[in-house]
């Protein structure tokens, strides 16, 4: 521990000394450029939602019908609603489909990022991506776990880029739609466009 403050000491000393050349000093981290990017974002974001399932339809999918809603509470406009079984060619084509859209720029999946043999939804989509958003899984298994401790490891929701449109995939249950959507996704929607979208 001795070591590390020190260590924190020097790096201090040595970003503020006035003897050190200015472009040699360690850069400071503030909230200033998260800001300035989110201010630049899109404030609407034409959306697809698609849910993978065997046994739900339209109108007994409450689980995208959470998302949609979620959306347009923060004034997003819902492209495409629709359903498909887990069926990695048909999810495929939907999803390609959704994304030729030209006023799409994101695609939201629900459902099939379990481990069961019929959650097929990861294998399906990470294919798709020319990069992959890391981050979104990893925090949204973080925050899963101080809701609902070790099953968190189950989930295997993921997020990436392709051709500057945005694709994430939900987990299928409201509980972890909520969460994802409402910490993860509505947060960031506009600043993930925004960032794709950047030539």
């Amino acid at each position: 521990m001795a070591h590390t403050g020190l260590r924190i000491r020097h790096e201090k000393w040595w970003s503020r000394s006035k003897y050190v050349n200015p472009k040699y000093r360690m850069p400071t981290v503030t909230k200033l450029s998260v800001h300035s990017h989110r201010g630049n974002a899109p404030s609407e974001v034409p959306t697809a939602v698609i849910t993978i399932s065997d046994t739900r339809t339209l109108s007994s999918d409450s689980g995208g019908a959470l998302v949609s809603s979620l959306l347009r509470k923060a004034g997003h406009r819902t492209t495409r609603r629709e359903v498909v079984p887990d069926n990695p060619e048909k999810i495929h084509a939907v999803i390609l489909e959704a994304l030729e859209e030209e006023l799409t720029r994101v695609v939201i999946t629900t459902g099939g990022t379990g481990i069961a043999p019929r959650d097929v939804t990861p294998e399906t989509i990470r294919p798709l991506f020319d990069r992959e958003v890391p981050g979104f899984g990893e925090i949204f298994r973080m925050l899963s776990y101080s809701e609902i401790g070790s099953a968190s490891i189950l989930s295997r929701a993921i997020a990436g880029i392709r051709r500057e449109k945005v694709i994430v995939a939900l987990p299928g249950s409201k509980g972890a739609i909520g969460l994802a959507m409402e910490r993860l996704v509505v947060p960031e929607l506009g600043h993930l466009v925004g960032e794709a979208m950047k030539r």
